[in-house]
């Protein structure tokens, strides 16, 4: 029975960033999550091949390829809301 449970709250969190998903500008979007560093990284091409990365003051990298954005590296990604 726990594990059906846990099935259960994985596919609604899933269901709960669907639309947001469904939302980016992105046609394709893999994602990878580090879970012993904490960072997520989101990927819009494969392969990536970055030609500059933007760092913010958030802990936030922005990964461009001349002008287009091909990945986000999300540092802290399991303390943001």
């Amino acid at each position: 029975m726990a594990t059906k449970l846990r099935q259960d709250d994985f596919i609604k969190t899933c269901l709960s960033i669907a639309s947001d998903i469904a939302k980016l500008p992105k046609k394709h979007m893999w994602i990878d999550y580090d879970k012993e560093a904490d960072v997520l990284y989101l990927s819009f091409r494969k392969p990536q091949r970055a030609t500059r990365t933007i760092e913010r003051d958030d802990d936030i990298l922005i990964r461009k390829d001349n002008n287009e954005i091909v990945g986000i590296t999300i540092l802290n990604a399991s303390s943001r809301k």
